[in-house]
């Protein structure tokens, strides 16, 4: 892989079995205890299996859970942001032998991957709450996942994929990292910069990547097509959007499009680091963070996701964030534009929330060119009729 980045802590993971080692622990894992996991932990296999969490290889044990939860680094010292954690209830625990294998299903009972049990233990949530969401309201829906939905004892360990999570959708976008590294690698990408998002690009975004794309060779869309929060644009709608800005608005072979497989996270700052690392991953070496990335309802600051990564050495992360402030339309400059390039008032300012704009959709008022280009704008408007 020349001239690539190298994946977090220098080796891209693979988690996935193949041949007579599979075919061992599909006959095995008829006679294990098993864990029926959501479509959030389905996720996290499904990143730990392609490497796309290198270097994690299972479920944290106490040591790194803790690390993670008050330094944002392994017990190695690599920067890692997030505890990626598989918890159960203590009834069930009980049930599992330290040192023994657990089979891990989907919700109907297929068999994903199997635990390699490490480590049983127990924690204080309002801890975790506190250092990853920077509060304890269950009002926020990663403290309510945290306090309701997950099992009080976590299971640690590393995991073996029999069968990657089935995905009805999208599979021709659904790109492994070594698929994106070798995709750069062809296209001749040194310098490739990632853009995640939930939502339809608008005028912002695309100035944003075509900023970006100035000092770099190519561009990653990697939109999250997972189950997001009510008042999202479907997946399928966005897909055709981000289709149609490619197409008709960026030079031919400076993009590639993939659907980024990680469940939404609710983190805000904590998140952005962990997209970045994944990214890394990915083989990108910059990674776009703008105005309130990863953001959750208010509870944090509009730029607390870019003063995040003051807490890391500048070669310690080895991925460049781009940071990027608030881009509005600038109806006396005619463009998009931020405070540091703009000497106008707000009066001239068009900038729309995405409640506006799900109020325009919903009334059916189009969309004008200043948030978003007609071709979006056409596809926007006929997924609500």
């Amino acid at each position: 892989m020349h001239n690539q980045i190298a994946p977090h802590g220098g080796e891209l993971v693979n988690r996935t079995l193949t041949g007579e080692k599979r075919d061992f622990w599909i006959k095995k894992a008829k006679e294990l205890p098993s864990v029926i996991v959501d479509n959030s932990i389905l996720s996290d296999i499904d990143m730990i299996a392609c490497g796309a969490m290198s270097p994690i290889e299972g479920f944290m044990c106490r040591d790194d859970y803790n690390h993670v939860i008050e330094h944002m680094r392994l017990t190695s010292g690599l920067p890692w942001s997030l505890p990626i954690i598989l918890g159960v209830s203590p009834d069930q625990a009980d049930e599992f032998d330290v040192d023994a294998q657990i089979a891990l299903k989907d919700e109907k009972e297929n068999l994903v991957a199997v635990l390699h049990l490490q480590e049983k233990y127990i924690v204080n949530k309002e801890r975790e709450a506190a250092f990853v969401y920077k509060t304890k309201n269950t009002d926020h829906p990663g403290v309510d996942y945290l306090m309701n939905k997950r099992g009080d004892v976590l299971l640690g360990g590393d995991i073996d994929v029999i069968n990657a999570p089935h995905r009805s959708k999208f599979n021709e976008y659904r790109l492994t990292p070594l698929e994106t590294r070798h995709e750069f690698e062809q296209r001749g990408w040194s310098k490739i910069v990632a853009f995640q998002t939930k939502r339809p690009i608008h005028r912002t975004h695309e100035y944003i990547q075509k900023c970006a794309l100035e000092i770099c060779d190519g561009l990653l869309i990697h939109p999250l097509v997972c189950e997001t929060e009510e008042n999202n644009v479907p997946a399928d709608v966005r897909m055709k959007s981000y289709n149609a800005l490619i197409e008709n608005y960026f030079p031919e072979n400076r993009v590639v499009l993939s659907v980024f497989p990680s469940a939404v996270k609710y983190a805000g700052p904590r998140e952005a680091v962990f997209h970045a690392i994944v990214h890394k991953n990915y083989g990108c070496t910059h990674f776009i963070v703008g105005r309130d990335h990863a953001g959750v309802k208010n509870y944090y600051g509009t730029y607390d996701a870019q003063e995040i990564f003051k807490e890391f050495g500048s070669h310690e992360m080895e991925i460049t964030p781009l940071l990027f402030e608030n881009m509005v339309y600038c109806k006396k400059c005619g463009s998009i534009v931020s405070q540091k390039t703009c000497a106008h008032s707000i009066d001239e300012h068009i900038y729309y929330t995405d409640t506006q704009i799900f109020e325009m959709l919903n009334k059916e008022e189009p969309l004008t060119e200043e948030f978003t280009r007609p071709e979006i704008a056409e596809i926007l408007m006929n997924s609500v009729k």
